[in-house]
């Protein structure tokens, strides 16, 4: 089912646009993004953590630049949704994204690409809605679930069909990566660039392994989730390789928010394998999902395209999924939306090593706002219920992330300017959209 795809632009823009697109098309990397479900900023070794064994992103890490200061959102839909069309969850709506939201994918195929997305959707309220559905968004081909594994089965559709089921968890890593790389030797034509978008549901709640890596490592069963989720992610880089894309291949790494790692969640857990701990690693960060505190917004980011990304960089920049919209824009050759706020900021030149700075400030959803190195979040700042610190008292925190990054000085008393310019910035972020720019259509 096709769905019109609106924005505004004059007839002469579009024509020069799909001119420039033509020309530069030698120019346009494939693009893959590897995105994980609830996977902590410290689950990785190249990350700082001293348990899990995770040599093929480490190695992916050197291969390219890893970023210590990217963001995502603090739950699973509004995550997809602000990575989908570069718009805050507040614009884009999260689990309910409306069919009218448009996404990347279905703006790169004007610039000659072929979209597909396999793994986990979570933008349609978990429901078959034909027109908020993948196909419908933009992406050529999909395969996976339109929602999450809370109760330890899903249901997959491949396009618009429905296709088959399964209550075994440990065996959702494998088949997402299977449908990858077959999409990958079978399904494409080898002669267009292609994004392929892989949103894995682990390291979501009901988690579980393989044979093949249950009980192996040092970490428990989570710890063996996040030793398999390396170990496939070699394997489709492994196939990339084989193929002779790895030149031509922008590889992003990232994850849709912070771990579910607080009491209130893991000791109410239902339906969890025997044994089990669902216990992601924030590191230096405080608190995990649902939270508006680094451990819920803050993710580890890798990104690598050889020659072109700087490898071996480490990079403290503020960069999010927001900006993946715009920065694909500049990359494959198409035009943003003008008729609805974007959020997201290009940073090619980021990605390319040709600055060093990142975006001046990203906004947490109906709690705060970074600026630089300050975080201020206001009095009744939202969290999910199972991320609520009860000795939190309600009221404004500011905190300075270069000097306090697990967030325990609370410095708002000290800078009241500060705390009246950040809830000023934050309260322009929350304005309402521009007026539509009389958009035309385009099938």
């Amino acid at each position: 089912m096709s769905q019109s795809v609106r924005f505004a632009c004059s007839t002469g823009s579009l024509l020069l646009f799909l001119l420039v697109s033509a020309l530069n098309a030698a120019e346009q990397p494939n693009i893959l993004i590897v995105f994980t479900d609830d996977q902590g900023y410290a689950d990785l070794a190249c990350y700082g953590n001293e348990t899990n064994k995770t040599p093929r992103l480490d190695q992916l890490a050197t291969e390219g630049t890893r970023f210590t200061s990217f963001y995502s959102q603090t739950v699973c839909g509004p995550s997809r949704s602000a990575l989908l069309t570069g718009r805050q969850p507040l614009r884009s709506k999260g689990w309910g994204m409306p069919a009218s939201e448009i996404t990347f994918a279905e703006l790169i195929r004007w610039s000659g690409y072929q979209t597909a997305c396999i793994g986990k959707w979570d933008v349609s309220n978990r429901k078959a809605i034909l027109d908020r559905m993948p196909n419908a968004q933009g992406f050529d081909y999909y395969f996976g679930t339109l929602g999450a594994n809370d109760g330890g089965n899903v249901r997959f559709h491949e396009n618009n069909e429905p296709a088959g089921a399964t209550d075994d968890m440990g065996s959702l890593t494998t088949l997402y990566t299977d449908k990858a790389i077959e999409y990958l030797k079978d399904k494409r034509d080898p002669d267009k660039p292609f994004v392929l978008y892989l949103a894995h549901t682990m390291m979501h709640t009901i988690i579980d392994a393989s044979d093949r890596f249950r009980g192996k490592s040092a970490g428990g069963l989570y710890g063996d989730v996040v030793e398999e989720f390396d170990y496939e992610t070699g394997r489709l880089l492994d196939v990339i390789d084989d193929l002779g894309l790895r030149q031509d291949t922008l590889v992003i790494y990232t994850s849709d928010n912070g771990p579910w790692n607080q009491p209130k969640y893991t000791d109410r857990k239902k339906g969890h394998p025997d044994g089990s701990i669902f216990w992601g690693q924030s590191g230096p960060l405080r608190n995990g999902k649902g939270s508006c505190y680094e451990g819920g917004y803050r993710l580890p980011c890798i990104v690598r395209w050889p020659g072109k990304v700087p490898a071996g960089r480490v990079s403290d920049a503020i960069f999010a999924t927001i900006d993946f919209m715009p920065t694909f824009a500049h990359l494959a050759g198409f035009e943003v939306p003008s008729d609805r706020r974007i959020d997201g900021i290009d940073q090619t030149d980021l990605l390319l090593g040709n600055r060093e700075t990142g975006r001046e400030h990203f906004y947490y959803n109906n709690a705060g706002v970074r600026q630089g190195d300050w975080k201020y979040l206001k009095a009744d700042a939202f969290f999910h219920g199972y991320a609520v610190e009860d000795d939190r008292k309600k009221v404004e925190e500011l905190y300075n992330l270069k000097s306090d990054l697990g967030e325990q000085t609370n410095l708002a008393a000290e800078h009241p300017e500060k705390v009246a310019e950040l809830n000023a910035l934050m309260r322009k972020i929350e304005g309402n959209d521009p007026p539509a720019t009389s958009p035309i259509q385009i099938k």
